[in-house]
């Protein structure tokens, strides 16, 4: 199994609005880091949902329920072909209390979290010690 962070604006797409869908594409990626870890995504890995924004917090677990697909919210095409991709999320829990940034740029533990070095990255893997330390500290 593998861990991942994934960001949302909450006005864009929110944990409430994806558990009212009950599951969703994670769709409109545009960046080629990002999407090589979609890519590499298989079903029942874990992500920390990350609102972005505002409120900066991880807060909430979902998984994923399909893996890579064409995302056909994108127009691009590259030698015939759309490059970007998609996968599809469901819900696991909300967390109890929200783990801000400030919250994971404070505890130790998480000094090596690509969240604080390349923070605009939309999608990133995380460490299993990490995923366990946050999911701890939303407890």
């Amino acid at each position: 199994m593998n861990y991942w962070l994934v960001k949302t604006e909450p006005e864009t797409f929110s944990w409430d609005d994806l558990v009212k869908k009950g599951k969703d594409q994670w769709d409109g990626v545009r960046n080629y880091a990002a999407r090589g870890h979609l890519k590499n995504m298989k079903v029942d890995d874990l992500l920390l949902f990350y609102h972005s924004g505002d409120d900066r917090a991880v807060v909430a677990i979902a998984k994923v329920v399909k893996e890579h697909y064409p995302d056909l919210t994108s127009k691009d095409m590259v030698k015939g072909e759309n490059p970007w991709v998609a996968v599809e999320v469901a819900p696991v829990k909300k967390l109890k209390n929200p783990v801000t940034l400030n919250d994971v740029k404070t505890n130790k533990k998480l000094k090596d979290m690509i969240l604080l070095r390349i923070g605009r990255l939309s999608v990133q893997p995380v460490k299993k010690e990490e995923f366990e330390e946050i999911v701890k500290m939303g407890s």
